[in-house]
């Protein structure tokens, strides 16, 4: 490839920082992961954690591959976390009926570090709504749930 032709292949790269779609969402979430696992810190938990415990609670027994779904996540990143759950125990892995699936189901420990996170969660998202204001705050929920839908 030749000079001209690398320096105009790059021209626009000065580009991405201001309009890069999927920086600024990095961005963001690493920004809020920080303030959410801030808040979490007491319980022990993280964001990761909370949200896996929550979609348990939500769904369990569960099968590992319907909660990867449910958090668009990777089956593997999700295993994971699980396993990390589990040793802390927090949570319980069983065989379905179908002896192939892993069902995750919260344990009295997991339902009780859970109740002690959600008014940890509830101050972050009272915080958080505070500073946007309400408008903005549900502007953002439609544009997230807008770019979520490119899955």
């Amino acid at each position: 490839m030749s000079d001209s032709s690398l320096k105009a292949k790059l021209a626009g790269a000065n580009q991405v920082p201001e309009t890069c779609m999927g920086l600024h969402i990095r961005r963001a979430s690493r920004i809020l992961t920080h303030v959410y696992d801030s808040a979490l810190r007491p319980t022990g938990l993280v964001v990761n954690q909370f949200t896996l415990l929550v979609a348990i609670h939500l769904f369990g027994p569960v099968p590992i591959t319907r909660l990867a779904e449910e958090l668009c996540a990777d089956q593997t990143t999700v295993t994971r976390n699980i396993k990390l759950l589990e040793k802390q125990g927090f949570v319980a892995i069983a065989p379905g009926e179908d002896r192939r699936i892993k069902l995750v189901s919260l344990t009295i420990e997991g339902q009780t570090v859970l109740a002690e996170a959600m008014p940890l969660w509830e101050q972050v998202q009272a915080d958080l709504r505070q500073r946007f204001g309400k408008q903005t705050w549900q502007a953002l929920l439609s544009l997230l749930s807008e770019v979520q839908s490119l899955s």
